[in-house]
């Protein structure tokens, strides 16, 4: 399963590279049938590695005629990026989630890999231990949102 989910991953993202705007519309049954699986796997992917904290956004639409747009998120500058990661935080963070934002804001040149393994024990459910398991999302959100705002001071 995660060789297909990696798969799909290289080729959207292949697709998206080849395009000036950076947007990539695609059947989604037609890309599940070019791998050989459900629609749902297709959704997984989706919902897995293209999320605005693996900076993309995607729209939808689903049925028959159903398909697919992935749309990278560019910013103008990086305090702009910035502003629009935090503005879109959801309220609950998952350890995966941060991940996710983690590679991204690497990618995209905030963090050097140091800093990535620092800012991921920093709110991982180790490090969190201390906190009810039922406010460790919140907490971790909190703690990015500060995270990503050090970057608006450091600029």
């Amino acid at each position: 399963m995660a060789g297909l989910t990696s798969d799909i991953e290289r080729f959207l993202k292949a697709m998206l590279e080849e395009t000036q705007d950076g947007m990539v519309e695609i059947g989604r049954n037609d890309l599940a049938s070019r791998f050989s699986c459900s629609p749902s796997q297709i959704n997984y992917v989706l919902s897995t590695r293209f999320t605005p904290y693996n900076g993309y956004i995607i729209e939808s639409k689903r049925g028959g005629n159903g398909f697919i747009k992935i749309i990278t998120i560019v910013e103008e500058d990086q305090d702009d990026y910035i502003y629009h990661v935090i503005k879109n935080l959801d309220e609950q963070m998952t350890e995966s989630m941060a991940h996710g934002l983690f590679e991204d804001l690497y990618n995209r040149g905030f963090f050097t890999r140091n800093e990535v393994k620092t800012a991921e024990y920093a709110v991982s459910e180790k490090a969190l231990i201390n906190v009810d398991k039922d406010k460790r999302n919140l907490v971790r959100r909190d703690i990015i949102e500060s995270m990503l705002l050090s970057f608006l001071v450091r600029s």
